[in-house]
């Protein structure tokens, strides 16, 4: 899969970030980016969509809906593809929402620390598989 074929739901509940995170995929290629700043807001882009998004990324702490619970969602109604969780949390709380994504067969890349990295960011990309 190309870079610019590459559909993205960015789900961000600070417009700082938000955009900030925005610019990060951009400057690495990636410019069908659908931003959101809730759970709900990215329920109606993919409920509109007409196929999967290619990537949720997705932060955990959202206003209206966990953003673990949101991937589950998505997953389970075959909205997304893929999807990597963005979180303030310490890693070892990271790695137990890994954990608890790979018993649930819940297509999750990874899970990422905030303030986002591009390097950290283009690692977990790396993973996506070619083709639509």
């Amino acid at each position: 899969m190309f870079k610019n074929d590459l559909r993205i739901l960015l789900v961000e509940d600070h417009p700082f970030q938000l955009i900030a995170t925005q610019i990060l995929l951009n400057n690495q290629g990636y410019f069908l980016l659908t931003p959101a700043l809730n759970a709900l807001e990215a329920m109606t882009a993919m409920e509109r969509s007409l196929e999967p998004y290619d990537l949720l990324l997705c932060d955990q702490c959202l206003p209206d809906l966990m953003g673990f619970e949101l991937i589950e969602r998505a997953c389970l109604k075959g909205f997304i593809r893929q999807a990597i969780l963005l979180s303030g949390l310490d890693p070892l709380q990271l790695q137990e929402l890994e954990a608890q994504a790979l018993q649930r067969g819940l297509p999750l890349l990874g899970c990422l620390s905030k303030p986002l990295h591009g390097p950290d960011l283009s690692r977990l990309l790396k993973k996506l598989p070619a083709g639509h």
